[in-house]
């Protein structure tokens, strides 16, 4: 592949990358003929009279049109299902927290590579009505090679956990190590390469509005996620001549087409519509110094809007190391019921509202509603701690939370990586109530 330098790094802002000097146009988007024989091409991620703050769209100046490809065929793939109606399909589920132990990597023998690695572990909303969220894992051991994927239903939001990737899109290249987040804009096509073999994580298809930053409000000019940090891919293309497999994910269905050329034959792109990599280790986390435990709202890296403000279709939230210095309080997250759904995944280290049976890899359930909270072990341990300032470090969790209920998949649910024995964390939680004798 050739590269250029790295556009400036931000979020939201306009990019503009080229991989040989001079394919990018200057003062036209569409010139009657653009350098160096190439096709210029608009992707457009929102409506083209969204408001300005909103519209998000990037030109492309490419070798040859997307619309040189082949007709589609169905491409079966039955673990990656969308949508409440399709995932909670003839499924009535209990409202019990639910929680999943790491899941299975591929055998060695077996390979298996980022699409076919694709399960559902739940979903809400309707990819077709635009709304809600679907919540995969994925457990591969496998390049795509000369095969690439493009979603036509939502962004992809993916959070590493092991091994790391190397994610190819049209516009160019990117690295993700665990501890960093890739987000893959609705319509672009990309492959993903593991150089550390066999690799597992998580990914949130979101149908709703676009991920953005979530404002800041009283906590000022400064904190969670600086626009800054989330870093652009520099243009870049593939040289090598060959067919490509493209698989289209539309209407909560998987298709296939071939082509006879790369799809990743951008030469030079400008707009605001990109993919990147954002380190959650560059979060500036917010707390309390004085006395409580704030709601983890103020944990939020990203949130897709719902029709409701304040209510979020999506918001990705982590736990990230930090300092507890609160006075007089329990510093673990309390016992709560919450009307959003709350699906969390640990990356590396421990929970500590779970220092046992939460472990990387795996992930838990709490619908709307469903009480849960720290386990006996870790109420009882934080009750009698010291509360002398400590620091919890070597540690990332992150929790996606949804208006909607979310709908265990059919395949999560028989999972043999199913905790059944979940709710026992609680059970030794007993009645300590004590009045004080009345004078």
């Amino acid at each position: 592949m050739t590269t250029a330098s790295p556009p400036l790094s931000g979020f939201a802002n306009h990019f503009s990358s080229e991989a040989v000097a001079g394919a990018l146009p200057l003062g036209r988007n569409s010139p009657q003929r653009p350098a160096f024989g190439l096709y210029a091409e608009q992707l457009s991620g929102s409506a083209f009279t969204a408001p300005r703050a909103s519209n998000r769209h990037t030109w492309l100046y490419r070798r040859q049109p997307s619309v040189v490809t082949g007709a589609h065929s169905p491409y079966p793939q039955d673990q990656w299902c969308s949508g409440a109606a399709d995932c909670g399909a003839g499924m009535a589920v209990p409202p019990d927290p639910l929680r999943w132990q790491p899941f299975g990597l591929p055998p060695q023998a077996v390979l298996v590579d980022f699409v076919d690695g694709l399960a559902t572990v739940c979903a809400n909303g309707d990819p077709e009505a635009q709304v809600g969220i679907t919540l995969l894992v994925y457990t591969a051991n496998a390049a795509m090679q000369r095969r690439a994927l493009v979603d036509s239903d939502g962004e992809l939001l993916i959070v590493p956990q092991l091994g790391r990737l190397v994610v190819t899109t049209e516009l160019g290249v990117l690295q993700a190590a665990p501890g960093q987040i890739v987000l893959i804009p609705r319509g672009l096509v990309f492959k993903v390469d593991l150089p550390d073999g066999a690799s597992r994580g998580y990914v949130c298809e979101n149908h709703g509005s676009a991920f953005s930053l979530p404002e800041l409000g009283p906590i000022g000019a400064n904190g969670l996620a600086n626009p800054r940090d989330f870093i652009a891919p520099a243009a870049a293309f593939e040289t090598g001549a060959g067919a490509y497999e493209i698989l289209c994910r539309s209407g909560g269905k998987l298709w296939r087409r071939a082509q006879a050329h790369s799809p990743f034959d951008v030469v030079a792109w400008h707009g605001n519509l990109c993919p990147f990599v954002y380190d959650t280790a560059h979060f500036m986390a917010i707390g309390s110094i004085s006395f409580d435990h704030p709601d983890p709202s103020i944990f939020t890296v990203l949130t897709s809007a719902s029709d409701t403000p304040g209510t979020a279709n999506c918001d990705f939230v982590i736990f990230p190391p930090r300092w507890l210095v609160m006075e007089d309080s329990f510093r673990p997250p309390w016992f709560h019921r919450n009307v959003m759904a709350e699906f969390m995944g640990l990356v590396h280290g421990q929970y500590d509202a779970k220092p046992g049976g939460f472990s990387p890899g795996g992930a838990s359930l709490h619908n709307p509603m469903v009480a849960h909270g720290p386990d006996a072990q870790a109420f009882a341990k934080a009750s009698a701690a010291s509360q002398a300032p400590h620091k919890l470090d070597h540690t990332l969790a992150f929790m996606f939370e949804s208006r909607y209920r979310l709908h265990p998949s059919a395949w999560a649910m028989q999972s043999e990586h199913l905790d059944s024995a979940y709710s026992q964390c609680w059970q030794g939680l007993a009645d300590h109530f004590n009045p004080a004798p009345t004078s």
